[in-house]
């Protein structure tokens, strides 16, 4: 029976220290809700990357899980929970985004991006990415 207890509180544990990061590791500079209006777009983006056979083995199997992440009807935060957990699909996704820009470019980020330059932009602020995305300032440039 203690070794239960046990391992019910190692999972409590564990789980408390994912909310934690999720707190710490959720987007700045834009608020949850306009982060909540790109998701249209940044769900056919994740789709375009993951179909894409020129990005690496490794980005694809990321994006794949966090699409079945999100087409999971339960949340790993509850949406009682203050903050995090109404946006814990965002910041979740947020956090992928960021490592898939560092494996497979930004430019492949650009390339698939389906949405306004405006929507690309709040995309790079919400998921903390480097610099301006490729297609805003090649357009910039040339326009």
């Amino acid at each position: 029976m203690s070794g239960v207890v046990v391992l019910l509180g190692a999972l409590c544990s564990l789980w408390l220290a994912l909310v934690l990061v999720l707190v710490v590791a959720r987007p700045r500079g834009l608020p949850v809700q306009d982060a909540l209006r790109l998701l249209p777009d940044t769900l056919r983006l994740l789709y375009r990357l993951s179909a894409d056979a020129s990005q690496p083995r490794s980005v694809r199997v990321r994006l794949w899980l966090l699409l079945a992440y999100l087409a999971v009807p339960f949340d790993l935060v509850p949406d009682f929970i203050p903050v995090v957990g109404q946006a814990d699909d965002v910041i979740i996704a947020c956090l992928v985004l960021r490592s898939v820009v560092r494996r497979a470019g930004a430019g492949a980020v650009s390339r698939h991006w389906p949405g306004s330059d405006d929507g690309l932009r709040a995309l790079w602020r919400v998921a903390g990415l480097p610099g301006e995305p490729e297609a805003c300032a090649t357009r910039a440039r040339s326009g």
